[in-house]
């Protein structure tokens, strides 16, 4: 059997620990999030502040006491995510040591800012703006998202292409993970594509409380009034690898990170790529930063699924 070499730098990596930072996206929000950091941090505190500075208004009355239909607003579910899980990363301090990051969906403009690829700031002021632009292209034409469970991949993608070719826009727009994908399209794309993957043997299909189809092409004016946004932003060099959506490698190039965020609403979100790929090249832990713990129940199956 012919021996392995590895360089002593190489050796060295695989017996170190490498941690991973996962943001969440739009759905993990609850009243009261992040009341405990700003009560209890000073720089949280600051960055709370901060946040309500740049945006105009006191997010921050939203998040601590707001309800849930107040938090479901895409202009308030964005930015609230967004400072809950930066600032939960800032307040780690040296705790947050990341090998590399990564962000589903609206949580990669929190991983690029917890690597310092963008300022506070900057982030802050792009997802704000992102969420308004969605809102307007959610407004110009109705549409939605529904959850497909226990089916393979291709057959999601079969089927959601059929229906688009008839004339109804459906694509798969959240690969979360084995077992998982979320579609998206106009209301009836997505009424079509659900009967037929139930009949296709799915467990289930389910209507998803969103208010647009996020990851698809009904996004495109969205995508191009954020364009300018974006090109018009600094992006820096990040600290560490940042995992995008759109192809699930790893990027530290401003200019492609650039490309990719701008792809990105748009395009279909390779969560379950994204993980694979950041434990092929030497994740053993993923630490989730934000609200709840979806992307961890996520990442559970998608390590099982590789395991087994």
């Amino acid at each position: 059997m012919k021996k392995q070499f590895v360089s002593v730098s190489t050796a060295l990596k695989i017996k170190k620990k490498m941690k991973a930072f996962v943001f969440p996206g739009q759905g993990s929000q609850f009243s009261g999030m992040g009341k405990d950091l700003y009560d209890s941090n000073p720089l949280a505190k600051e960055y709370f502040e901060k946040a309500n500075e740049i945006l105009g208004f006191r997010i921050t009355d939203i998040m601590f006491e707001g309800s849930d239909e107040d938090l479901k607003q895409t202009k308030v579910t964005q930015p609230a995510m967004f400072i809950h899980s930066v600032i939960s990363a800032l307040a780690m301090g040296e705790e947050f040591n990341p090998a590399m990051v990564a962000g589903h969906s609206l949580g990669e403009f929190s991983a690029l800012t917890a690597a310092g690829a963008l300022t506070f700031e900057d982030g802050l002021k792009l997802v704000y703006k992102r969420a308004l632009a969605m809102q307007k292209a959610c407004e110009l034409q109705p549409s939605t998202m529904a959850a497909i469970i226990a089916l393979p991949d291709e057959t999601v993608q079969n089927v959601c292409a059929e229906i688009t070719a008839g004339g109804d826009t459906v694509v798969a727009a959240n690969y979360n993970c084995p077992g998982q994908i979320v579609i998206s399209g106009t209301i009836e794309g997505v009424q079509k594509a659900c009967e037929a993957l139930k009949a296709a043997g799915a467990k289930r299909a389910l209507p998803l409380n969103v208010g647009g189809a996020f990851h698809s092409p009904l996004m495109q004016p969205a995508k191009d009034e954020l364009e300018a946004a974006i090109q018009a932003t600094t992006i820096s060099t990040p600290r560490c690898p940042v995992y995008q959506n759109v192809d699930a490698l790893p990027h530290t190039d401003p200019a492609e990170i650039k490309a990719n965020l701008i792809a990105q609403l748009t395009s279909s979100v390779l969560w379950t790529a994204s993980v694979t790929k950041m434990i092929n090249d030497g994740a053993t832990e993923f630490v989730e930063c934000g609200p709840g713990a979806v992307l961890q129940g996520m990442i559970k199956k998608i390590t099982a699924a590789i395991n087994a």
